[in-house]
């Protein structure tokens, strides 16, 4: 995905700026969509990947339907081939210097916190720790009928729709389909930290149309806290936020660390 340089936008001040609250945070919630890993050479499609701007399948249904807990209940065969097929179009794949540089952030902030839409697991690859996974992992397979759970690299030796190898029955990536409820775990640590409040909130690659997604934006505006978006396009939060850096993540957040390590902050 190629996304005009920094240079030839209006955007090194805001680099500046934002590299400047970074340095005097405590605390910082980063959100992050598909954005940050079409830098990967992943596809963008509205979070998950690109491979259906169409809206066409094989079988003729709309993808957010084949991808749905419902369809998922009927015929589990349907949902695991198009689970495949996005794996397959993310195997390969490593995360990017953006996904590094939220890492890296994450040892200066003292409490630094990623807000995740995407189930690829670059942040935990990359070496984010405090992560809130709200749409889960694609890697983190799970039974529907027992404990048994497991993490996998890839696919690729999974027989597909895969069994659990403790009871045969169906087993699922650790996902949100559409039409299902968000985890309740990972829910209630966002409100957790919300409650206790951040210094800054940054989005980043995200159109923001999920209510739980844009809500951290207008909440932090409303505290008076700074907010800034990272996004080359518009968003849900475009006309909320304090600062905005019209570029892609990899090259935005690159530049922000640069100004943070040469001093060009302080």
């Amino acid at each position: 995905m190629e996304t005009t340089p920094l240079s030839q936008q209006q955007s090194p001040s805001a680099v500046l700026k934002v590299a400047r609250l970074l340095a005097q945070v405590r605390s910082a919630l980063f959100i992050t969509g598909a954005g940050i890993s079409a830098d990967s050479g992943l596809p963008t499609y509205r979070g998950i990947g690109g491979l259906y701007d169409s809206g066409a399948t094989e079988e003729g249904l709309p993808i957010e339907v084949l991808l749905s807990g419902q369809v998922f209940a009927r015929r589990p065969d349907l949902t695991w081939k198009y689970l495949a097929e996005i794996e397959r179009a993310c195997r390969g794949a490593v995360p990017n210097r953006g996904h590094e540089v939220l890492a890296l952030l994450e040892r200066r902030i003292p409490r630094c916190v990623v807000l995740t839409q995407n189930v690829d697991g670059f942040h935990r690859r990359a070496g984010s720790k405090e992560l809130i996974e709200i749409h889960g992992n694609l890697h983190e397979l799970t039974c529907t009928a027992c404990a048994w759970r497991e993490r996998v690299a890839d696919y690729g030796a999974l027989t597909i729709p895969p069994a659990c190898p403790a009871c045969r029955s169906m087993v699922r990536p650790d996902v949100v389909l559409f039409g299902e409820m968000l985890p309740e775990p990972a829910l209630d640590r966002l409100e957790k930290e919300l409650d206790l409040g951040f210094d800054l909130v940054v989005t980043i690659g995200t159109t923001s149309v999920f209510p739980y997604i844009a809500a951290p934006v207008s909440l932090a505006r409303a505290r008076g806290v700074p907010t800034v978006e990272i996004n080359p396009g518009e968003s849900e939060v475009s006309d909320l936020v304090d600062l905005r850096i019209r570029a892609g993540a990899r090259d935005a957040l690159d530049a922000i660390w640069a100004a943070l390590e040469s001093g060009a902050s302080s």
